[in-house]
């Protein structure tokens, strides 16, 4: 089942194991059982403290848990966790043989003191490069927290228990059968949803900080070079975000950011949010930006969060980043997750042999067709202008594809279903004015980006389509307040154009804060000498 370099550094990594281990598989006579028996063969072949037997008591077939020995386990993969969802049987086998998680301690204590029982069942696909973090996050919790249960399924493999539990995205999280959330989801997200009390006791932390030099808002690419910057010249900074990584968490492949060949989104937010931890930056996560009041007679800006709680700075560094455009169309928020998606190679394996729909004729739509052909039965796109957008070379092998139809001139005007999940969408034909039906299973919405300025709206200079109007050092139309990144009018919204973005905007407030003090001191010197 593993290949030989994989096996090696496997046996490397449980070394790191403390006390022994256990790994009980319930199996039929299906290939994957043959697969699973082979994987946990090759694990135990690996280190003296990991064990393995079958019991048969699992009902999805086949399954295994990892637990300590003697003892009921309560980390569970239904499904062969290859693919991305690797890493987090690697993680599981060492945090439940008493190798130390990486998590700071406050967040381990807040976790084991949670009271109650919570089973988390999450549907992923292997493909899903958001579902690990999710998955790893359950885990780490099971094992830290007696009342607490995860368990990994499989989508693809369990596709009747998917259909019957009408999952249509990935990652989606149930909690002791009922829905918890869909997407991406940090540790500290999961955390706080279900430990009641953690929201006040944010907003009182956060309110008894002291005024920053620099606060920034927003953690992404943009937020992240802003941030960094600002600590290297030695200044109070702080990062208020409401997921440290921003959009980058979403992107897959990224093999345009100079020097790095090949990254994933995942990766670069983590080494993102690592590099910033190297300096003195206090980072607020999971919080987000909901106004922004210009200075006072105190000289202090004030952004205020969704919480309640209310930040002080001399200057502010607004990169709040972007977001998916929606169609805005009847029956897109109702079925949003029950068939309408936005990540294709997330959510694409569930809708294995159904017919769906692209939304957008660009590079992300026609890449998303190319994608989804090789998985779903047939893909319809369409683009609401008379041509593709896309560059040559994907519109030609998008020709290429015989389950594609492409239709140029439509407009999507609404999307339809029974009530619990998408059957079809309706478009407009541009040209002859006649209203269309496709029937499907999905829809893929690819129609580009939305800043997200809409909280600053009324309080800073705003361009028509809601980005944060700068100047050439990223100076907004609020003094002490730049602003970077996809909010932005800065052309070209890339990761790499983000980053630099970040260190001009910061830059120029470190800038704008020498000049303000110089001007305030004359001020006070006349002042003493007036006295004298």
């Amino acid at each position: 089942m593993l290949d030989d370099s994989i096996k090696t550094q496997l046996k490397t990594y449980l070394e790191r194991l403390q006390r022994p281990i256990e790994l009980v598989a319930s199996l039929d006579d299906s290939d994957k059982s043959a697969e699973m028996r082979e994987l946990l063969a090759d694990i135990v072949g690996l280190s003296p403290l990991v064990s393995t037997r079958e019991d048969g008591s699992e009902v999805r077939r086949p399954s295994f848990s990892i637990g300590v020995a003697g003892e009921k386990a309560r980390v569970h993969f239904a499904g062969i966790p290859m693919g991305h969802e690797f890493t987090s049987l690697v993680l599981a086998l060492l945090q439940v043989g008493g190798h130390p998680p990486k998590v700071d301690p406050a967040t381990t204590e807040q976790i084991r003191a949670i009271q109650g029982n919570f089973r988390f069942e999450t549907f992923i696909s292997l493909s899903c490069h958001n579902c690990p973090d999710v998955v790893q996050a359950l885990n780490l919790m099971a094992i830290l927290n007696p009342g607490i249960e995860s368990v990994m399924i499989d989508g693809a493999l369990f596709q009747e228990e998917v259909e019957n539990r009408q999952v249509m995205a990935v990652p989606s999280v149930l909690l002791n059968g009922e829905n918890f959330g869909q997407g991406r989801m940090s540790l500290e997200e999961i955390v706080a949803k279900i430990d009641t009390g953690a929201a006040a006791r944010d907003v009182e932390k956060l309110n008894a900080r002291d005024a920053f030099d620099v606060l920034v808002v927003g953690g992404g690419p943009a937020g992240a070079a802003a941030a960094l910057y600002a600590a290297r010249k030695g200044i109070n900074t702080g990062v208020l975000a409401e997921r440290f990584g921003g959009q980058v968490l979403d992107t897959l492949s990224i093999e345009n950011l100079v020097s790095v060949p090949h990254t994933e989104g995942p990766k670069l937010a983590t080494a993102l949010e690592q590099h910033v931890r190297e300096y003195d930056v206090d980072i607020m996560n999971l919080q987000r930006a909901e106004a922004l009041v210009p200075a006072g007679s105190d000289g202090l800006i004030q952004v205020r969060t969704a919480g309640g709680a209310t930040l002080k700075a001399r200057s502010v560094i607004l990169a709040t980043g972007a977001r998916w455009r929606e169609m805005n169309v009847p029956g897109e928020a109702q079925y949003r997750n029950k068939g309408v998606a936005y990540c294709p190679h997330c959510d694409g394996p569930l809708f294995k042999g159904k017919r769906v729909a692209v939304i957008g004729g660009g590079n992300s739509g026609v890449e998303a067709a190319i994608d989804l052909a090789g998985v779903v039965s047939h893909v319809t796109l369409l683009e609401f202008d008379h041509q593709l957008r896309a560059d040559a070379v994907l519109q030609d092998k998008l020709n290429s594809l015989p389950n594609v139809t492409v239709i140029v001139s439509a407009e999507t005007t609404e999307v339809s279903g029974d009530g619990e999940k998408v059957d079809g969408l309706l478009y407009s034909d541009r040209i002859s004015g006649e209203t269309k039906r496709v029937d499907l299973e999905g829809i893929f919405v690819q129609i580009g980006l939305l800043p997200n300025t809409d909280w600053l709206k009324g309080t800073i200079s705003l361009s028509q389509r809601g980005e944060i109007e700068v100047d050439a050092k990223g100076q907004t139309s609020v003094p002490g307040v730049f602003a970077a990144g996809d909010s932005t009018t800065t052309p070209y919204k890339q990761i790499i154009i983000a980053m630099g973005d970040g260190a001009k905007a910061s830059l120029g407030a470190f800038d704008h804060l020498i000049r303000s003090s110089v001007t305030e001191q004359p001020a006070e010197s006349v002042k003493q000498k007036a006295v004298a």
